[in-house]
């Protein structure tokens, strides 16, 4: 949450550009996300997972890492341990091991034994398909539970990572303090056609264009719309 904090103060703000930054209209938010569709259809996570599972443990242990380094960690692991049964038969001690390179190894490898507990205790050993349910469980917090929400089961949630809170205060889509605040904005301003694969489409514009340093405006199909500035000039 900390780097949220940063990256929401006063200093921060002004330095993903608060001049020029006129609401946007409608139809401006229209194009951008119609650009957004028609170069990349059909989005998806770049966690690797087999099931609603094997995702929300991937995402669990995404949390201050990579998705590449939970890829490389979560890949033999997820060919032997696929349940909440297998999970929790491995073991804390064996499942530290097996993730030691990603970062809060320990704390991720309790808090998923306990979750995989808590889902053959109280959910049958299946993944909840709703809010409250995943949020009841060990180590998953609001943006975890949006992940699994939109990727496992198809609903229009927006999990405000990094990524979509300096995307949507740059554009600016929607500005705000919090990553729950940045969310509100965007469930308001999303035409409902694009709900379903918005999160996606604005964690990789986040991820590969406008990242943190030097946004790659020279490629941005956005360039045009967006009132970030200033402006890089070469990618």
């Amino acid at each position: 949450m900390n780097r949220f904090k940063n990256e929401a103060g006063k200093s921060a703000i002004t330095r993903i550009g608060r001049k020029n930054r006129k609401k946007l209209s409608s139809e401006e938010v229209e194009t951008i996300f119609a650009r957004f569709q028609a170069l990349n259809p059909e989005p998806a996570t770049e966690l690797v997972h087999t099931n609603s599972f094997t995702l929300l443990v991937a995402v669990v242990l995404s949390a201050q890492a990579t998705d590449a380094g939970v890829n490389k960690a979560t890949k033999p692991l997820f060919q032997k341990v696929k349940t909440p049964a297998a999970m929790v038969a491995l073991g804390e001690t064996a499942l530290s091991d097996a993730i030691k390179t990603i970062g809060l190894y320990r704390t991720k490898a309790k808090n998923v034994i306990a979750l995989s507990k808590a889902l053959i205790e109280r959910h049958g050993g299946e993944v909840p398909r709703d809010r409250e349910g995943l949020e009841a469980l060990p180590g998953v917090g609001r943006k975890t539970a949006n992940v699994v929400l939109n990727v496992a089961f198809g609903q229009e949630t927006i999990a405000v990572d990094t990524h979509i809170f300096r995307v949507a205060n740059r554009i600016p889509l929607a500005a705000g303090r919090s990553p729950f605040e940045v969310e509100q904005g965007l469930e308001r301003v999303v035409p409902p056609r694009y709900r379903r694969h918005a999160h996606h489409w604005l964690i990789l514009h986040g991820r590969y264009i406008c990242v943190a340093r030097a946004p790659k405006c020279p490629i941005c199909p956005i360039a045009d719309i967006c009132r970030f500035e200033p402006k890089t000039k070469s990618a």
